[in-house]
Parts: C-alpha cells; structure tokens; sequence
C-alpha cells in the first residue's frame, strides 16, 4: 500500500452541482474541471451510481499508472467495437504479448526503419500543397493531415504509399471514430449503426493481411503488418482476427491522434503566427536546432490538446491515493487535458508557448505533469514514430505555405481525441 497520510474518502463534488451540469447537458470535461478548480487533484464525482475518481495532481497520475498499473487495470477500450482485441483494447498476458511484440518496432533500429517512409509521405503532402498553391484551390486542413497520417502509417504497415482507392474506403475509419461517443450503449445496435463503414474497414484490412501472408512487399520492403503476420506461425493466438484487430488498431491509433495534433497546431499557428516566425529562425533548414524548435509546436499543442484526453482505470483493490481511500472496485479517470491546464504546474496555462519546451526551467520537472501519450507500462508505443512524422511534415511544409483559413471551428469535440469540432478550410499563401 502507499505511505501517503490517511484523510479519509477522496473528497466528493456537490452533487447538487453535478445536477445542475446533468441538466445544463454540459460536456463531461466542464464537470471534470469544475471538481478539479474545486477539490483539487484527487477529487470524486457521482457520474453514475457510484464515485468516479478524478485523477489530476501529478504524484497521483504517476501512481495510478506507472507505480501501481496492477491496481489500476484498463477494463475495455471505448474503440472496442472498430479495433477488437488488438493491443489498445487487449489485457492481461494477450497484452503483454501483444506489446511485447511490436515495442521493438517503434523505438532504436525499429524507428530507423520507418525514416524513408515517413519522409516519402511527407514530400506527397508537400507536392500536394505546392499545387494548391499554384492553382489557388482552397482544401480543409484536417483533411490534408489525416491523408498524411494515413499515408505514413500506411507506408510503414504494408511498405506502400496509400492509393487514392484505399485512402476512400479508409475514410471510414475516420467515421466510426468520429460516431463513436453518440452510438447506443447495446453493442449490438451500435455495430449495427456503423456495420457497412466496418464492412469497408474489414475488406481493406483483409486484403492487406492476404497480401502480406502472399510476400508481397513495397517498394520500401516488408512493413510492420509482416512482422505480425510472421508472428502468427509462431503464436496461434495470432488468427486473421487478430491481425485484422491489429492492423486496424494500427491505423487508428498511428493516423488519427497524429492528424488532430497537426490540425490544432496550424490552428494554433494561425492565431499565434510569432510562433512560427520563431521556430523558423531557429537554425538552417534540416539543422538540429530547427527540429528541436518546430518538436517544441508539436510539444505545446501536444500540451493544450493531449492524444489521449482522458485515461480510464478500474481500482482491483483498496488503495490510497493522495492520502485518501480509494474502496476496490472504483472507477478512476486520469485527465492528462486538465493536468496540463493546471496554473500551479503550467503559469498561464492556456496560452500557447512553445518556449516552454526549449527554455530552461520552462516546464515542470515534477513526473505525472505532461503525459500527452500516457506514462507507465500502456504508454503510448508509438510516441516516437508520431512526433518524428509531425516534425517531417513540418521541415517540409511550414516554411513554404501560409494557411489562410476561410473559417475556423469554434470549438472542440471530447469524444476518442479532443478534436476541432468543425472543418478548416484554408487557401495557401507564401511563406514570407
């Protein structure tokens, strides 16, 4: 047990304040603040018929997941219905499998292998924008970074560039993402409601898998969905089920999180335009010193807009936690969204600095204080891969085109990704 000095339970939120929130059908984020601002980073919140514990405060975070990840076990993914049983979703000894398997992958040798591809994907994102900004044609910039995401995770799964026919039917993936916080709460209905965009998920994943079992490489060589597929004469476990659990899993979480990162941060850039002027005059092009800078955009924005916005755990026995009970069987919810919007670790939190990141003393030193991938054993594996993605397309993009936006969404939705909650429309200007 911890060592933490016992106050008795987590301190509960008025449930005459959750009422007003139920009433006012507020999102789920404007309650979670209000018991954070209120109680502080251990709080408790009866959003169902039991508390759920909110978890802010940093020594907590790293507690819940990288101290005691066995007494705070993750129950079922939210993607469960589109992503099975792959590694997101996956538990117990079919999850250390699982990751064990593909960690190698995403760090040392195994990221090297992934630097062609992702600088080919990011020199067809660059061509694109260049043609539009010869012809003037206006496009939406959540679009674009989803077509690079998907290119470049693509590119590392099967060794090919994504072809505008699979690139259509991968569209659905986006979808099911998207209508997954509104579908019913019976699984049968909700596979129902989204069963023709799986049906184009499972084609597009069945023809990869078949094409891997077949040899048949890119030009880059095999890619990672081989390394699955050569897992699966050694490991049962790995049918075409899992593969296809796996591949699918793959793209979602390698394309989506990166793609609404890069859409916030032109967002961002937008209203804060020093910041690119800044990043820019950061060393030559290609030099240490100018990745360092535009990795400090993505680091902020990562900040602001964290890939995982919200963590949940399920306590498997009493605990206690910032120096309260926590009874077994609790529902805990990590909040790495209002963690780094904490104005006693981050002064002037909503305020958009990537100076925070490259100046001394910047950031809190405190472990738990920025966790935009998670932290402990469920960690994001592919952290690496998406910040060196992000960093490439930038190299590549920011210093030639402006983005002017026609629009912009007016706020955010809180569903699998704090997502912009509207397109971005935009025509290209020169890079002054």
């Amino acid at each position: 047990m911890a060592t933490d000095a016992v106050t008795g339970p987590v301190p509960e939120l008025d449930p005459a304040a959750v009422e007003r929130w139920r009433r006012g059908g507020g999102e789920l984020v404007e309650l979670l603040t209000l018991a954070r601002e209120r109680l502080g980073g251990v709080a408790a919140v009866r959003i169902g018929p039991r508390p759920t514990v909110l978890v802010t405060a940093p020594e907590a975070v790293q507690h819940v997941l990288a101290r005691h990840p066995d007494r705070y076990v993750k129950r079922s993914h939210r993607a469960r219905l589109l992503i099975g049983d792959g590694v997101l979703a996956a538990t117990g000894d079919a999850w250390k499998r699982q990751r064990r398997l593909l960690q190698s992958q995403f760090t040392g040798t195994g990221m090297r292998r992934y630097e062609q591809r992702i600088a080919g994907a990011a020199r067809a994102a660059a061509e694109r924008w260049a043609g539009y900004a010869r012809t003037g044609e206006g496009f939406d910039v959540g679009e674009e970074m989803r077509r690079f995401a998907l290119d470049t995770i693509w590119r590392a799964l099967t060794g090919h560039p994504l072809d505008a026919g699979r690139a259509r039917e991968l569209t659905a993936v986006a979808a099911v993402v998207a209508a997954l916080p509104s579908l019913p709460a019976d699984e049968v209905e909700a596979r129902d409601s989204v069963a023709a965009d799986l049906a184009r998920i499972d084609t597009v994943a069945r023809h990869a898998v078949a094409a891997a079992r077949d040899g048949a490489a890119g030009p880059d060589g095999p890619g990672l969905l081989q390394v699955l597929v050569d897992a699966s004469a050694a490991y049962p476990e790995y049918t075409d089920r899992l593969l296809r659990d796996e591949l699918v899993t793959l793209l979602v979480a390698g394309h989506e999180t990166t793609a609404t990162t890069l859409t916030w941060l032109y967002l961002l850039l937008d209203r804060h335009p020093a910041a690119r002027e800044e990043a820019l005059a950061a060393g030559g092009e290609g030099s240490p010193e100018r990745r360092e800078a535009l990795q400090a955009l993505v680091s902020e924005t990562l900040r602001l807009y964290p890939s995982a916005w919200i963590l949940p755990r399920h306590a498997t026995e009493a605990d206690t936690l910032g120096g309260h009970t926590v009874a077994a069987g609790t529902d805990v919810l990590v909040c790495p969204y209002l963690t780094h919007r904490d104005p006693e670790l981050w002064p002037d939190p909503e305020r958009f600095d990537p100076r925070r990141f490259t100046a001394a003393g910047g950031r809190p030193a405190r472990q738990g204080a920025y966790l935009p991938f998670g932290i402990g054993p469920r960690a994001c594996l592919g952290t690496q891969f998406a910040l060196r993605e992000s960093t490439a397309l930038l190299e590549q993009l920011l210093p030639r085109h402006v983005p002017v936006f026609t629009s912009v969404p007016a706020g955010a939705v809180y569903g699998l990704t704090v997502r912009p909650d509207g397109p971005a429309p935009a025509t290209l200007a020169p890079a002054g």
